[in-house]
């Protein structure tokens, strides 16, 4: 696997449960990020043998890990070396459209569409190739480790 350091430092998440290798790309509002889909992903083993298809909730995962990586990445500064986590609070309008197998690579675009104290609402799209896998509204928080105890 060669994830990027730039994903291993953003956010918590580890194999066999990290669904970002790379960032393709940072901009003021969101972030393109990069997974390939590897044969040996646990899963596989029980979604559809002998026909694997990635489970639409793992790349929903991926999506949401993309934004996370994005909001580490730009605002963990703003919580005075806090320790923070991001955290799923809502999932809006999911809709799939293209499967997912085994050595497709999906290229994830992540956008921040509104903050709201320490809540974004995001807009994410999956693409295999040039086909939209998924879209989706969703919106996370970046709780301190104080509040996530709570």
């Amino acid at each position: 696997m060669d994830t990027s350091d730039t994903v291993l430092r953003a956010i918590p998440h580890r194999p066999p449960f990290l669904f970002v290798d790379k960032v393709l790309e940072m901009r003021d509002d969101g972030a393109t990020t990069q997974f390939t889909v590897r044969e040996d992903l646990d899963f596989f083993a029980g979604h559809y043998p002998g026909n694997p298809i990635m489970p639409g909730v793992i790349i929903c995962e991926a999506v949401f890990q993309s934004a996370a990586v994005f909001l580490l990445e730009k605002y963990s500064k703003d919580y005075n070396k806090k320790k923070v986590t991001p955290v799923l609070g809502r999932i809006l309008n999911a809709r799939f459209r293209e499967i997912v197998k085994p050595g497709n690579v999906l290229t994830i675009d992540v956008s921040i569409k509104e903050k709201v104290g320490m809540f974004f609402m995001c807009r994410g799209v999956a693409k295999n190739g040039d086909k939209r896998s998924l879209n989706i509204e969703y919106t996370l928080a970046l709780k301190t480790e104080e509040q996530a105890d709570q």
